[in-house]
């Protein structure tokens, strides 16, 4: 008898994560929907993390642990695209192994799925902690509100007006069919990969309910990003200048976006970076001009903002 492919591919990366993962997978194991497969992908952790998940392995058949394969790089999106060729289910959702997962998300997210038949993803909310989850937290109340993107809201994912965090998004798995995460990247590889997948034009849904608890810590990405890891930052800085060249050959670079990401450039303080936008986008001369200027003020006009 031939296997029924489960409808839903949660793709977990971890590493060294032993003593977090346990209740980020019972989070999981917990879903109302239950037609689902969860692929934890091992970055070559050397700590406990395979001990300390083992009895729910062998306990439920939908929970895989892998160990990366060299053919794909070490890092997040490695693993994530690892996740990806193996991923069985009609849809795609990314979960973090520090967090925790409301118990109602799949089955939302499916609900609002079917309401349309035009759906690419959905997006819903989250909300950040520290310390000890509390539990509390899970308002389980089927009641929340949704609407239908009428437009692109590409703009406002890359200004991040509208948060799209890597795991606050169910996508059909057709939207990674050309599209996936950039290996060379290691912070903002989300960001990088959804506007690609943004500017094909697809439509979605916003949910309004937070359905997502994201655990702040230093081990974090994103922890180590705002101490200034130099990984971190390099990559943040790569990740704009592959926005730009995405959003330049697709004509979709629009006036307010280019202002955005530039004044982002800007504040990293890497004039080389400024000449490598300044190459794939080719100003006029008024504007280069205006933006070197802007370079070389730019710590004035800081000060004065932080002091006013």
């Amino acid at each position: 008898m031939k296997d029924i492919p489960p409808k839903v591919s949660i793709i977990m990366a971890t590493y060294n994560r032993e003593r977090f993962i346990l209740e980020a997978l019972k989070a999981i194991i917990q879903q109302s929907f239950i037609d689902w497969e969860c692929l934890i992908i091992d970055d070559g952790g050397t700590d406990n993390t395979l001990r300390v998940i083992e009895a729910i392995i062998r306990k439920d058949s939908r929970v895989k642990y892998l160990k990366r394969l060299d053919t794909f790089k070490k890092g997040l999106p490695g693993c994530r695209n690892y996740g990806l060729s193996l991923a069985k289910g009609d849809y795609i959702i990314f979960f973090d192994d520090d967090d925790i997962v409301h118990p109602l998300n799949l089955e939302l997210c499916l609900y609002v799925f079917k309401k349309y038949d035009d759906l690419s993803f959905c997006n819903y909310q989250k909300q950040p902690f520290e310390g000890e989850f509390d539990y509390s937290l899970l308002d389980r109340d089927r009641k929340f509100s949704f609407k239908k993107i009428e437009k692109s809201i590409l703009e406002d994912v890359v200004t991040q007006k509208k948060p799209f965090a890597s795991c606050t998004v169910m996508w059909k798995r057709e939207c990674f069919k050309d599209n996936i995460f950039n290996e060379n990247l290691m912070y903002a590889e989300e960001w990088e990969c959804y506007q690609r997948i943004l500017s094909t034009n697809i439509t979605g849904v916003l949910i309004d309910k937070c359905l997502y608890f994201n655990r702040k810590h230093e081990q974090s990405n994103t922890g180590e990003y705002w101490r200034h890891a130099p990984q971190r930052v390099e990559s943040k800085k790569e990740a704009i200048k592959m926005i730009f060249l995405n959003l330049n050959k697709k004509g979709l670079l629009t006036p307010y976006l280019f202002r955005y990401l530039l004044n982002l450039a800007i504040s990293f303080r890497d004039f080389i970076l400024i000449k490598n936008i300044f190459q794939i986008i080719k100003p006029n001369f008024k504007t280069k001009l205006f933006y070197v200027l802007k370079y070389y003020l730019f710590p004035i006009w800081a000060f004065y903002k932080r002091k006013f």
